[in-house]
């Protein structure tokens, strides 16, 4: 019996048109209140449901997959992720409430009213992501929304959409403004079309007709079916990875993914034979003729091959391919609608045509979409369109398409903001009046012509960023904190170290010259050597007593992680501790901003080991002790004001400490001359840290007490190290250490010695299963990178490769030199408790923060093969 009433605060369970009539009435009410709000209230409920649903990103995907059958977990994580964080970051400052433009002279007002009751369209092969999107621009315009799930996907998708609920209405939403289809059917989807203000149709061609054909005005979105055209004057490299890159996100089914390559003759051998290199496996006709048979049945694609891997595909079609195949693809001649190649395909196949010259190439594009579907939607150049520029306007102005994406991977490209930052973010692409649709743009304001977008590849602004100062020297200490006295006039001084350090003396030098300039001071030495977030919050407690105008952190990296959050919990007690540690793809477009420091207090650093570089980094890792879950913050608010290394504080430490500082200097170097964001200038710094590392840490593990020279080269390396990876950040290594030792409790250092050379084997595979998304990363280059940097240290092998390995050689020379072990075993974890955390650690690890700037993105099973060749003391080979 159908649940058509609820009591007083329980949501209406929607499984009948009678039900979704009350649910109607109850969204429409709560929009009625919603329609009254402020730019401020909206904005305030907007952010905190983007903040909602990209923390939930991970689960939400998993269930996704694990619902439709269709996909990759990890690349769904990005969609999510993507939804909320790129949707809040273009939308945030833009206005949707009152008046928006006056003009006294004319005595005109413009002013901005929400439609009413959207209606939500959610497709299978994106279901978590859309309702996000849809949800969020809804409420960013005081719309209420209620969804149609599709069946194949309505737990995820409810999922979603309550998970935006709750957090708006926890922000001061009205409580029904957001609802959805419990039990979807089609007379239920039919029902809501009809009785809404606006419909929001997002699926196949035959949902988004009646969309249109239900008497409310729609924004709906036509069928994709891209070709990409392979110009003469092409980088064929970063062409082919980058359709690679694109085509095998999430198995192919954003909309605007490639479907065809049409490739200039003069290079079509070319292309092929780096397709081939890179892992795609090209059908023969038989195999061709079973995929064909077996993708389009009866004119319309075969929903069975939707978001698969090839293998799965070929074993589908009666054939085998091996496992690690990215991409099939079938050669073809006829761009007629019989010829299947030429179709939509929404998975890893591609079709591949032989163009005469780039006009052949434009006529076979153009009929491609007059024949197959595609009008409206999406196509691709890959050109030198430095230099050929004629061309590259006869592509924008024969193919009637309102995505021309220039040199850019379609999929990623086409939903905007990630390769070109001048190109709205959607998960609605509208195809114009071409593909029978209301916008020609992606959906996000309104439209009212068609516009062609001229979309060329970009790379967004690069930076290096350092503490303002960094004074360096043996015995520079005293020198250094002059200033806090006769350049700032400072007063009142709060230090934070840990209690070795403090019964040790250590803080004596600083408390001496604190003294003698007549500041006031306050030791807080409670931080221990994985710093906890309730030791920071009792540091936070002590420093808000005292009042100081300086902080100084002196210790290794668990001293300095501590203070810089007492730093910022002390100048805004406001900030939320669990927003600051929320990942993100992009350091500028997160959805949480950091505030502003130092009004309150100046921060100062002094390192005692040689190794973390926390220094001079906008990073600090704090360990929840009440789950054991070590969280990475990064933002260049935390960097320091001053640092100050000085090795006479550097001359004790013990072997033990020494040899794991220096090891995570050397893998803080190695992880950001690999990071896809690595540039000239983080890369000159880490090279020459890695190589002073080498030449001088044996030595400061033999002889550190009496080795002066030899500790400040180290201390140096450090610092710089530091620098480079505040800046380039780091990969996997971390990620994987950062687990590990979270949940095994291994010294950090030893954590990174233990996976790196895995880990840089894992990152050198020329064809990786996924290469790093970065607008300035290109293509798979890892291998070469890794070979330079054993050449600038003298390691001179026949040929990358060759180099390659004797750098791996050199980096587990260092680690057997000052007494690392070689496995996860030896150092005392039971295989038995290794297993059983293996699947978390693994995952966790893959939500680490390091893990976006990796220049081969991880799946989740990789990264838990890694950690069982470290733990056994095999070879990755995969």
């Amino acid at each position: 019996m159908a649940k058509t009433t609820a009591k007083k605060n329980e949501p209406i369970f929607v499984d009948s048109v009678e039900a979704l009539s009350a649910k109607i009435k109850e969204v429409r009410a709560a929009q009625a209140v919603f329609a009254t709000y402020t730019q401020e209230q909206v904005d305030k409920i907007f952010k905190a449901a983007a903040l909602a649903a990209n923390k939930a990103r991970l689960p939400l995907a998993k269930m996704a997959v694990e619902e439709t059958g269709m996909g990759i977990v990890e690349d769904k994580v990005i969609k999510n992720n993507y939804a909320s964080e790129h949707i809040y970051n273009a939308y945030k400052n833009v206005q949707t409430c009152g008046v928006f433009e006056t003009n006294e002279a004319y005595g005109t007002t413009k002013l901005y009213e929400p439609i009413g009751l959207i209606a939500a369209v959610i497709p299978t092969t994106n279901p978590t992501s859309t309702a996000i999107f849809k949800t969020l621009i809804s409420l960013k315009t005081r719309n209420g929304i209620i969804i149609s799930p599709h069946p194949r996907a309505k737990n995820c998708t409810i999922a979603a959409a309550k998970i935006v609920l709750d957090a708006a209405v926890a922000a001061g939403a009205p409580e029904n403004i957001i609802g959805w289809i419990d039990v979807p059917s089609l007379d239920m989807t039919n029902q809501i079309m009809r009785d809404s203000d606006l419909i929001l149709a997002t699926g196949g061609p035959g949902m988004v007709k009646s969309a249109y054909s239900s008497g409310t005005p729609a924004l709906g979105v036509g069928a994709g079916n891209a070709s990409a055209i392979i110009d003469a004057s092409a980088d064929i490299k970063v062409a082919v990875n980058s359709i690679i890159h694109s085509k095998t996100f999430d198995n192919g089914m954003i909309c605007a993914t490639e479907q065809t390559l049409i490739v200039d003759k003069k290079i079509y051998k070319e292309v092929k034979a780096e397709l081939k290199a890179r892992g795609c496996y090209f059908l023969n006709n038989e195999e061709a003729d079973k995929v064909r048979h077996t993708m389009i049945i009866n004119g319309s694609l075969n929903a069975k091959i939707v978001g698969q891997r090839p293998v799965t595909i070929a074993k589908l079609c009666g054939f085998e391919v091996p496992e690690d195949v990215k991409v099939l693809i079938g050669e073809a001649t006829s761009t007629d609608r019989e010829e299947a190649f030429g179709h939509e395909k929404l998975t890893t196949v591609l079709g591949m045509y032989k163009a005469e010259d780039f006009d052949d190439a434009l006529d076979k594009a153009e009929t491609l979409l007059e024949n197959n579907g595609g009008l409206g939607h999406t196509s691709v150049l890959w050109i030198d369109n430095v230099n050929e520029r004629e061309k590259l306007l006869k592509f924008a102005d024969r193919l009637n398409t309102s995505r021309l994406i220039v040199n850019t991977p379609s999929s990623l490209g086409g939903i905007g903001d990630l390769y070109n930052f001048n190109f709205a973010p959607s998960l609605t692409l509208g195809c114009g009046s071409w593909g029978g649709n209301s916008v020609s743009e992606n959906v996000g304001v309104k439209h009212l012509l068609n516009v062609k977008t001229v979309v060329e590849r970009r790379e967004n602004m690069l930076w290096f960023r350092a503490p303002e100062k960094v004074y360096f020297k043996k015995g520079c200490l005293p020198v250094a904190l002059d200033e806090l006295k006769n350049v700032m006039g400072k007063k009142r001084a709060f230090i934070v170290t840990d209690q070795f350090l403090y019964k040790n003396g250590y803080t004596k030098p600083i408390t001496d010259k604190l003294d003698q300039m007549g500041i006031a001071h306050n030791i807080f030495f409670d931080v221990a050597p994985d710093p906890s977030l309730g030791c920071a919050l009792e540091g936070v407690k002590a420093i808000r007593a005292f009042e100081p105008d300086t902080i100084i952190a002196i210790g290794g990296g668990s001293a300095m992680d501590a203070a810089k959050i007492m730093w910022v919990l002390y100048e805004h007690p406001e900030a939320d501790f669990m927003d600051m540690a929320m990942r993100f793809i992009d350091i500028r477009k997160r959805v949480y901003t950091f505030p502003k420091m130092g009004e309150k207090a100046y921060f100062i650093c002094i390192p005692t080991s040689s190794g973390t570089g926390s220094e001079v980094t906008p990073f600090a890792v704090i360990t929840d002790e009440k789950t054991g879950h070590k969280y990475p913050l990064a933002d260049y608010a935390l960097l320091p004001n001053m640092a100050i290394v000085d090795t006479d504080l550097m001359m004790s430490a013990p072997k033990g400490l020494t040899a794991a500082s220096g090891l995570d200097c050397m893998v803080h170097n190695l992880e950001a001359l690999a990071s896809v964001m690595a540039t000239d200038f983080t890369d000159g710094i880490a090279l020459q840290s890695l190589k002073m590392t080498f030449e001088n840490l044996p030595e400061c593990v033999d002889n550190g007490q009496t080795a002066y020279k030899a500790r400040e080269k180290m201390a140096h390396a450090a610092t710089m190290a530091g620098m480079a990876f505040a800046n380039a950040f780091l990969g996997i290594g971390h990620s994987l250490a950062h687990k590990l030792g979270a949940y095994h409790h291994l010294p950090h250092g030893i954590c990174c010695a233990l996976v790196i050379t895995n880990v840089m084997k894992f990152n050198a595979n020329p064809v990786p299963t996924k290469m790093g998304t970065f607008s300035q990363y290109e293509y798979p280059k890892t291998l070469e990178k890794y070979a330079d940097v054993a050449r600038s240290l003298g390691l001179f092998g026949k040929d990358d490769k060759a180099c390659f390995k004797m750098l791996c050689d050199k980096v587990e020379e260092l680690k057997e030199r000052v007494g690392c072990k070689k496995t996860i075993a030896e150092y005392g974890i039971s295989e038995e408790d290794f297993l059983a955390t293996l699947d978390q650690m693994s995952e966790d690890a893959f939500d680490d923060q390091c893990t976006g700037a990796n220049p081969r993105y991880p799946l989740i099973e990789e990264l838990k093969e890694i950690y069982k060749a470290c733990y056994y003391g095999t070879e990755y080979k995969g």
